[in-house]
């Protein structure tokens, strides 16, 4: 089981701020196309991963990072300072 929390605009596109999935994903990359597949919505969601950024164990990660013994994953969008 992997924690996925989304923030911003990917949470409110999906509906849910965070959830539990089981996985057969060996990467990032891999995850996406596997919550894609399932509704609309995660499609809607994911549909431009460049305009997204990713955390693995609260550590900035890349779409093609392992996803081997993690425990959370947090999908966000780009932040900006100000």
């Amino acid at each position: 089981m992997i924690d996925i929390l989304y923030f911003a605009w990917v949470r409110e596109r999906i509906g849910l701020p965070k959830e539990q999935v089981e996985t057969n994903a060996v990467t990032v990359a891999d995850l996406v196309a596997e919550l894609k597949a399932r509704e609309d919505r995660y499609a809607a969601a994911f549909a431009d991963t460049t305009a997204l950024r990713v955390a693995l164990d609260q550590k900035l990660s890349d779409f093609d990072a392992p996803i081997a013994g993690v425990r959370e994953v947090a999908f966000f969008p780009p932040m900006t300072g100000g």
